[in-house]
C-alpha cells in the first residue's frame, strides 16, 4: 500500500505541514490544514514531513532508506488495518 515514491511525495511536499494520510484506501499526502476537513474525515495519518526527517535524520534520504522506510510504514498500517 505504502511506496517509496509515497513517502519521496511526502518529502517532496511544498504543502504546510504535509502529511501522509489513508483515505478511502487510497495513500495521499495532505497539508496539516487539510486533515480536520470533512473530505478527509476518518482518515488515519500514517506521519507527518516533520516526524520523518526526525526519524530518518535528514530530509534526502538514500532509495535504500526509502525503501525500508515504505515497507516499515506500510506494516504498521497493515497491523491497523487501514
Amino acid at each position: 500500500m505504502i511506496t517509496s515514491e509515497q513517502i519521496e511525495a511526502l518529502l517532496a511536499s511544498d504543502a504546510e505541514g504535509p502529511t501522509l494520510i489513508v483515505t478511502a484506501g487510497t495513500v495521499v499526502v495532505v497539508p496539516a490544514s487539510a486533515l480536520d476537513s470533512e473530505r478527509y474525515r476518518g482518515a488515519v495519518e500514517i506521519i507527518s514531513r516533520h516526524d520523518l526527517v526526525a526519524q530518518l535524520g535528514t530530509d534526502a534520504p538514500s532509495r535504500r532508506d526509502l525503501k525500508e522506510t515504505a515497507a516499515r510504514l506500510d506494516t504498521a498500517v497493515t497491523q491497523l488495518g487501514a
